[in-house]
């Protein structure tokens, strides 16, 4: 098997492995992990050829920008004092402990190289929280916390990863420097995010066509964490803001092709990605049997301590954080998102997943220092980071599902349902205002007017059928069963015209182009 073989069962896995998640109730990112695990062991099954510099601006910009669509600026906005607790104070706190013990229990480890493996531990997976967390009907606050949390943490443990990096491979460290690093690296990024942002919406609308507007919005993420990353900035925290700026400005009201287009294009863009990155994730299953060759019992060890301490110091954090923020938000009242119960803290706990970024920079360590010297106990540090990954993706991942099911962990469809109300009598009354606009310029006759005023009730009620009384709602049931018999009819008609179109080019003479071009108009029509 070769490299380009590997990549299309990959490819292949990823699509199958939603499906089978969802029958077995378990994270598809889980299951992709397993079938790398298991094309690992086969001899024929060639090793992963990734330069590992090439693994994050790969995989993470689409990731990242796959997961910001699902959120928003305010969400962030909301809950930054959380975010903050989760994405830089623990992330911060993990390494200095994990740093600790590592440079305590494995002979020889320099504190740099100790620090390193730290910070490639400390942030949880944003891929594997939002698909995780996405997939178990979580509490929408604790997702909202989850996606903020990876989101954010991967800008903080990447800059200390290249300090730490960096003083492993010179000898040189300054504290002042660190910081200064860490803040212009924040500053860079938002500027990059926010420049190519405003960049790409004017292109955008330069474009037009939903075709080229979605190619465009594929392109962006990679672009702003390259330009992000030569100018010594975050690409991960470039990509976050423009994302966020696209997901707020990039769209109108009105682009309902490219809207529509564009979730469809992503979605299949988010599954086939997230499959290759937890796929190769398994794979590297290679690399750590030919590192553990006669040491098992010492590297499991090590690799066991180190997940441990993750998996605690995480809970530990949890704990007085949760409750901390709890007494701020009743004092302050502030409108953000956080645990109502220790159940809930629980499951932000067991959720702390490693995965693609931890990988990417473990094998990202380079080989040899700047005097030529092998990189301290390179082989090692990978080991126990392959090892904490493995422990925090596969094992937390799998008992996830169970755990949530056991504390009765749920999302509020009440409140859900409240405001998908609140939205539907806003989408009504914003029709009826419109058309009292109209009416006020253009004389309706009076039949048009009541045809219309009942189409602006019926929006809000096609999309919350409780928002009206029981008359409306009667009378919404049967303009709704009227409607399904004459779509049905429309729908049997406008596909025995397909077939006849396409039948049409097969025939002698018959110009596919033009073929396609009707049928195309076919599919629209089917569509509205």
């Amino acid at each position: 098997m070769d490299q380009l073989a590997l990549l299309f069962v990959l490819l292949l896995g990823a699509l199958v492995s939603v499906p089978l998640a969802d029958r077995l109730g378990l994270p598809a990112p889980v299951l992709m992990t397993l079938l790398g695990l298991v094309l690992a062991l086969p001899d024929f099954v060639p090793n992963v050829d990734i330069p590992p510099d090439l693994i994050l601006p790969a995989l993470l910009p689409p990731l990242l920008y796959a997961a910001v669509r699902r959120t928003s600026w305010r969400q962030f906005a909301a809950n930054k004092r959380p975010i903050f607790l989760l994405a830089v104070a623990l992330v911060f706190v993990t390494m200095l402990c994990v740093a600790a013990v590592a440079h305590t229990i494995v002979p020889g480890l320099p504190i740099a190289a100790a620090v390193a493996l730290g910070a490639l531990v400390a942030p949880p997976d944003p891929v594997a929280a939002t698909a995780v967390a996405g997939q178990l009907g979580l509490p929408r606050r604790l997702v909202s916390i989850l996606e903020g949390e990876g989101l954010f943490n991967d800008v903080t443990a990447i800059v200390m990863y290249h300090v730490a990096i960096n003083v492993a491979v010179s000898g040189d460290f300054s504290a002042w420097r660190a910081v200064l690093d860490l803040v212009l690296s924040a500053v860079v990024a938002v500027v990059v995010g926010l420049v190519l942002g405003w960049g790409a919406t004017r292109l955008l609308d330069l474009l037009g066509d939903a075709t080229l507007q979605i190619g465009l919005t594929l392109l962006v993420p990679y672009a702003s964490y390259v330009l992000a990353e030569e100018l010594h900035g975050s690409g991960v925290l470039a990509v976050l803001v423009t994302a966020l700026y696209l997901a707020e400005y990039g769209a109108g009201p009105d682009d309902v092709m490219t809207r529509l287009a564009g979730h469809a294009f992503w979605d299949v863009v988010d599954t086939l990605i997230t499959g290759v990155a937890f796929g190769l994730i398994g794979l590297e299953l290679h690399n750590a049997i030919q590192t553990a060759s006669g040491r098992w019992g010492e590297l499991l060890g090590w690799a066991g301590a180190v997940a441990t301490v993750v998996i605690l110091v995480r809970l530990l954090w949890l704990l007085p954080a949760t409750w901390l923020t709890k007494r701020l938000h009743a004092r302050r009242d502030r409108d953000e998102d956080i645990p109502v119960s220790w159940r809930e803290t629980v499951v932000m706990w067991w959720s702390g997943m490693r995965g693609v970024a931890s990988v990417a920079l473990a094998l990202a360590i380079p080989l040899k220092t700047e005097d030529g010297s092998p990189f301290p106990d390179r082989d090692e540090i990978v080991f126990i980071a392959f090892g904490v990954i493995m422990v925090t993706l596969v094992v937390q991942g799998l008992t996830l599902p169970w755990l949530v099911k056991r504390l009765g962990v749920e999302a509020d469809t009440e409140r859900e349902t409240e405001f998908e109300r609140e939205l539907a009598v806003r989408a009504a009354k914003a029709a009826k205002r419109r058309l009292r606009e109209i009416e006020s310029v253009e004389e309706l006759p009076e039949e048009l007017s009541e045809q219309m005023l009942r189409r602006a009730t019926d929006i809000g009620l096609r999309i919350n059928p409780g928002m009206g009384d029981e008359e409306r709602r009667e009378a919404q049931v049967q303009r709704a069963r009227r409607l399904k018999r004459i779509r049905r009819i429309q729908g049997e008609m406008l596909s025995a015209a397909r077939h006849e179109v396409l039948a049409a080019r097969s025939e002698p003479g018959a110009d596919p182009e033009i073929v396609d071009r009707v049928l195309r108009h076919l599919d629209v029509r089917s569509l509205r």
